[in-house]
């Protein structure tokens, strides 16, 4: 059985995109293309699936019983919003391009938690459990995830994949549907190998100026 929270409104995702803009320590751009910076706030579309990675305030009723993480078709759906956060010591500053093979930890907005996965089997496809852990943006180290892209920098326009520092597993979707209470949404979970099902791509958000200027790099995807 899966189990409820007491939810909550998009106000509090509102009021965490608007304090993106207006924290001293760097300039906010909603539209255009560029980079992918820390401190940047938002939605990742899997390019196969076409669904946005998504989290909420209902727990698995299985495997771990941590807050579940899904894929959603619905592009203006608040509970998408994730934040783009170093480790716990550091090593993202607010405005620094994300450069490809750094590891970064995503924290959904609305909810405080960080998107973590561990050895516990996924509900329908029996991969690796994908979930979102921790309170007010302090989990693990099971939180922390690698970019995997061309380049040096994570470029907004292009297909990343993220790689599992603690386990290896790329974040994945392979199409499987939940029924009720998330009738319609699709498992997230962790794949071994990449391939079609791991690819993500940056889509609606507010997206932090870079503050320094990037240079050429090597290829990471």
């Amino acid at each position: 059985m899966w189990s409820a929270g007491r939810g909550g409104s998009a106000g509090p995702v509102l009021l965490g995109l608007l304090l993106a803009l207006l924290v001293p320590g760097g300039s906010a751009a909603k539209t255009g293309a560029g980079l992918v910076t820390c401190g940047s706030v938002l939605k990742l579309l899997n390019t196969h699936h076409r669904v946005r990675l998504h989290s909420h305030d209902i727990k698995y009723g299985s495997g771990s019983g941590q807050q579940s993480v899904t894929g959603v078709e619905a592009s203006d759906d608040a509970n998408s919003y994730w934040r783009i956060r170093g480790g716990s010591e550091g090593g993202c500053p607010r405005g620094s391009p994300v450069r490809c093979g750094q590891a970064v930890r995503l924290t959904h907005v609305l909810t405080g938690k960080n998107l973590h996965t561990h050895h516990f089997p996924s509900p329908l496809s029996n991969n690796q459990e994908v979930s979102a852990f921790g309170e007010d943006g302090e989990g693990d180290d099971l939180d922390l995830w690698t970019v995997r892209c061309s380049g040096q920098h994570w470029e907004r326009e292009a297909a990343v994949r993220f790689q599992h520092v603690g386990t290896s597993v790329f974040l994945s979707v392979t199409g499987e549907q939940y029924g009720s209470p998330i009738r319609g949404q699709h498992e997230v979970h962790g794949m071994p190998s990449a391939n079609t099902h791991n690819t993500w791509k940056a889509m609606e958000g507010i997206f932090i100026k870079p503050s320094v200027e990037p240079s050429a790099g090597h290829d990471e995807l």
